[in-house]
């Protein structure tokens, strides 16, 4: 109880801080807004196109930007002033959404969507960036934590919101709404005091296209380097191939396994959502400040075995249980993750290294959802949870095999070091919504 009195204590300073409340209450804003806007476009273009087949490529649309513009967002992130770039995507994003209020068509959702994913890949490994900045480590231990418990919470209010929103008003109030959204979290970002990073200091802005491919090739050979990285990376790409497709795919196994009705499919989000809002507590309360290897990995093994078992149970308690114990484990993992980058890797790559894992992340999630959708076709939902339950703790373990020994602590600076800067990224939007985990299963 003293601990948990104590998390609890540091977490409310941490939210008071007037260096870290205006990103916090941005996020918050902005996390309803989007939330409304994720209903909302499905349901316009299903509208519009009258076919399933349109929300995946709907999906398409969000996942390929980040792999084109990957490399160059992190470049950006890492030469440029931070907080301009924050408030520049927040503006960006705000004149697309406001855009469907006058649909113009399928084609126009993608594109919005497409446009969306562009200010995602700038806005959200920015964020993990600053938050070093504008945090000492003791508030960074409190603030990953309740900024992901407070936005899971969040999203479940808007989820609950957009239907009867929607219903009542139709689509264009929930996208108004999302615009309004943004513009107040670029208003909260503008308070924001960011001091100069790293690379940004003394950095040459017009050296053109073969400056920004020299950067570019700098964070690549960071991370090939880097021990810590370069191991991530493949157990993060295995755990991507796990996941994407069990995500997209709960919906399926909640109608042709479990035999539930389309409310029923709500349930099983909320599971999820319930268990979310508990696992950021879990490391601060338990274990300190503790970041060690266990913490990122452990969650892999349980969440596949989860995976597992709800293919073969069909009682609705039982699967509430073990979607639970995956949304803690999800949110448990994913706050630990942020920690260790924000607290690992240097400055002046940070912003290459987030979205280097980011697009590795959405390329073998968008593998595993093209095969999971033809496996479903062809065999059946359940061997999808079969197989991806087990690719997923071979990811946990193959994660605790090459990194269970590393405390998550830097020993170097220069990415050349037998264990030099941790590196790991999150971002975990809407990490109850299948298919949709963010970096972290």
């Amino acid at each position: 109880m003293p601990r948990l009195a104590s998390v609890a204590c540091s977490y409310a300073d941490v939210v008071r801080a007037p260096s870290y409340f205006p990103l916090w209450l941005s996020q918050l804003v902005s996390g309803f807004g989007d939330t409304l806007h994720y209903v909302a476009l499905v349901v316009l273009d299903f509208q519009i196109t009258g076919r399933g087949v349109a929300v995946a490529v709907l999906v398409a649309a969000e996942v390929v930007p980040v792999l084109l513009l990957g490399p160059v967002a992190g470049v950006v992130i890492d030469r440029f002033d931070r907080k301009t770039v924050l408030i520049s995507a927040d503006l960006g994003r705000a004149a697309l959404v406001a855009s469907l209020v006058w649909p113009q068509g399928a084609w126009h959702a993608y594109a919005v969507a497409a446009g969306l994913a562009v200010g995602n890949a700038f806005f959200n490994p920015t964020v993990q960036a600053v938050i070093p900045a504008i945090t000492t480590p003791d508030q960074r231990l409190a603030a990953n934590p309740v900024a992901w418990s407070t936005g899971r919470l969040v999203q479940i209010v808007a989820a609950a919101t957009a239907g009867g929103l929607i219903a009542l008003v139709g689509t264009d109030a929930a996208f108004a709404i999302n615009a309004a959204s943004f513009v107040g979290s670029a208003l909260l970002i503008a308070r924001l005091r960011v001091p100069p990073h790293a690379g940004q200091v003394g950095a040459d802005a017009t050296r053109g296209l073969a400056g920004y491919l020299a950067d570019a090739r700098a964070g690549l050979t960071f991370a090939r380097r880097d021990r810590f990285v370069s191991r991530l990376l493949v157990v993060q790409t295995l755990a991507s191939l796990a996941t994407g497709a069990t995500g997209a795919m709960l919906v399926v196994l909640a109608e042709r396994h479990l035999r539930l009705p389309p409310s029923g499919f709500g349930w099983l989000l909320g599971a999820i959502g319930a268990g979310a809002l508990l696992g950021p507590l879990i490391p601060n309360a338990l274990a300190g400040g503790d970041r060690a290897a266990r913490w990122l990995f452990v969650p892999y093994v349980v969440r596949g075995i989860g995976d597992v078992l709800l293919a073969v149970v069909t009682p609705l308690p039982a699967a509430l249980l073990i979607l639970f114990v995956y949304g803690v484990g999800t949110s448990t993992g994913a706050v630990v993750f942020a920690t260790a980058v924000q607290r690992a890797v240097p400055d002046a790559v940070r912003g290459r290294v987030y979205t280097l894992l980011d697009a590795a992340w959405n390329a073998a999630r968008l593998l595993s959802l093209a095969g999971g959708a033809v496996l479903v076709d062809a065999v059946g939902v359940r061997p999808v949870f079969w197989l991806g339950g087990t690719l997923l703790v071979l990811a946990g373990l193959l994660g605790l095999a090459l990194l269970g020994r590393d405390d998550g602590r830097p020993r170097g600076a220069d990415g050349s070091g037998a264990n030099s800067p941790t590196i790991a990224h999150v971002a975990a939007d809407r990490v109850w919504q299948p298919g949709a985990e963010g970096t972290n299963p």
